[in-house]
């Protein structure tokens, strides 16, 4: 009984955290949008070329770094905890200082690898949403470690809500007064400050409110805590960081290549503007598959404990099936329908192509993410991590090759490039350690016909809109309306094709959060096709 009510309180901990994670991502995702619509390409280029300096950081404190003291305290007795937060606080303190050091003192150095050397006070900015770091991973991993997910779910999305709040008003104040993108830039870089103090504010009044309390231990041995911390944090962190280091090479390299084979710097900015709107449709992408596949691969560590690791298999199975579904269906919707996507929320249709390219990173980032998450759960941190700097690796190698030859187009190939080495690499590690079949052939022949008569549809669809139906609107609305009648009907198309299949049966998708709708809509869409 007792151990029912451990469980079912993990499950709502994991489901209130999937929730807040859904949407963060999701806020994520879509203030890129109006940001853009407001300082434009060249100004997306200068808040994304120094965004991933502080995003690395913030991904691995607040996420990973919390995580690992979520990990150490659950594992340790009682009479240590207090040491241990003790001695992790002031570890990532020591860090964040030395990180807001290189960043503020050392932003005109960064500035000018970069290329631009007026980049430099937006590095300067960022580097005080460092100092919060603390603070929010500390507290988050406490609470976490209690199994009281309400905290931190709460403080997440306060923490990005403050964030997106302060980058959109701030960003249209700085531009409606005509103060330069670089200003609009820096001035959106204090987001990331504000909405770490949001998120540090609340957490804190949740401490005072639980009235936590911790004795004093002052023979606790710090380094290693602080070696199981790194370990565990690194572990945890990598694959979500993968991202956001792969739009650091680009920062460091996309311009600089493009203006030293020719290209103006202006249009150079733009270039790198344009290539960045693959970033929010991406992120879009992996709303679903990644928040549908990782609520349940906790579930994969704690089945995996037990004598029987059958469950553990269903359970793995599930993960990397939802996950795949859910990532071709983006990429491949977002590829049809690419032109009248960019331009209905980018305002052009510049860069498509490379956009089409940047899309299908979906598929690997989702079977990355939940690869690497089961392989953490069974304590398997080192070669996942190892594949990851290798594909890291690869992309740097082919942004210096095919950039010259041909511009963003080529950054985006790079990209799918290196994280198809990092796929390639976990799925051979899984067989040596965890031989299980994720999916038969007729999985995805089945995901291939639905991908392939959503395409055939949607296409058809989408020129006759855009030709004759929608032809009287203005040219961005007659994109909107394009873009979302093809949406719709290809994910019907998508969805009538995948519940006639039943590769994922009903059962099944009652074991995922939130799966008891798609179940419902699964059995209706059966029904009706009869």
């Amino acid at each position: 009984m007792n151990n029912e009510g451990t469980m079912t309180t993990f499950m709502k901990g994991a489901v209130l955290l999937t929730l807040a994670g859904f949407i963060v991502k999701l806020l994520s995702a879509v203030y890129r949008v109006p940001f853009q619509n407001m300082v434009g390409d060249q100004g997306f280029y200068i808040y994304q070329q120094v965004y991933p300096f502080i995003g690395i950081f913030a991904a691995w404190t607040s996420y990973g770094f919390a995580v690992a003291v979520s990990k150490v305290l659950a594992d340790a007795p009682d009479a240590d905890q207090g040491g241990i937060l003790r001695v992790a606080f002031g570890f990532i303190t020591a860090v964040s200082l030395l990180v807001f050091g290189g960043l503020y003192f050392g932003a005109g150095r960064l500035a000018g690898w970069m290329g631009d050397p007026l980049l430099a006070p937006l590095l300067e900015a960022g580097a005080f949403a460092v100092l919060l770091m603390p603070v929010l991973a500390v507290l988050k991993g406490l609470f976490q470690s209690r199994n009281d997910m309400a905290p931190v779910a709460y403080a997440q999305v306060a923490e990005q809500a403050a964030r997106v709040a302060v980058i959109l008003i701030g960003t249209w104040i700085v531009v409606s007064s005509g103060f330069s993108l670089y200003a609009a830039g820096q001035t959106a870089m204090f987001g990331a400050a504000a909405g770490g103090l949001a998120g540090a504010f609340l957490l804190l009044v949740f401490f005072r409110k639980r009235q936590l309390r911790f004795p004093r231990v002052s023979a606790l041995k710090k380094w290693p805590v602080i070696k199981a911390l790194m370990a565990i944090s690194l572990g945890v962190s990598m694959s979500s960081l993968i991202l956001l280091f792969f739009q650091l090479v680009d920062s460091f390299t996309i311009f600089r290549l493009l203006t030293e084979n020719g290209m103006g710097r202006m249009a150079a900015m733009e270039q790198k503007g344009v290539y960045d709107r693959g970033q929010p449709l991406v992120q879009f992408g992996l709303l679903i598959a990644s928040s549908l596949a990782l609520a349940i691969v906790p579930l994969v560590a704690h089945m995996a404990k037990k004598q029987s690791g059958r469950s553990a298999e269903v359970y793995a199975q599930l993960a990397f099936r939802i996950s795949f579904l859910f990532a071709v269906a983006s990429a491949a919707g977002l590829a049809f329908v690419m032109p009248y996507v960019n331009e209905m929320l980018f305002e052009t249709r510049d860069g498509s192509a490379a956009l089409i390219i940047f899309s299908w990173q979906i598929v690997w980032m989702s079977l990355i993410l939940v690869m690497a998450a089961m392989l953490h759960g069974l304590g398997k941190v080192k070669v996942p991590a190892l594949l990851l700097a290798g594909g890291l690796a690869v992309k740097v190698i082919f942004n210096a090759l095919l950039v010259p030859l041909w511009g963003v187009a080529g950054a985006a190939l790079a990209g799918n490039l290196g994280l198809a080495l990092i796929v390639a690499g976990l799925l051979l590690y899984f067989k040596r350690v965890w031989p299980i079949r994720f999916a038969p052939t007729r999985y995805y022949g089945w995901i291939f016909l639905a991908s392939a008569a959503m395409g055939v549809v949607v296409t058809a669809w989408a020129l006759f809109a855009d030709m004759v139906l929608f032809d009287a609107f203005s040219s961005r609305m007659q994109a909107l309306s394009t873009a979302l009648t093809a949406v719709a009907l290809g994910a019907a198309v998508f969805m009538a094709l995948i519940a006639k299949s039943r590769i994922i049966t009903e059962k099944q998708w009652y074991i995922m959060p939130f799966g008891r709708k798609i179940a419902g809509l699964q059995l209706w869409i059966r029904k009706q096709k009869r």
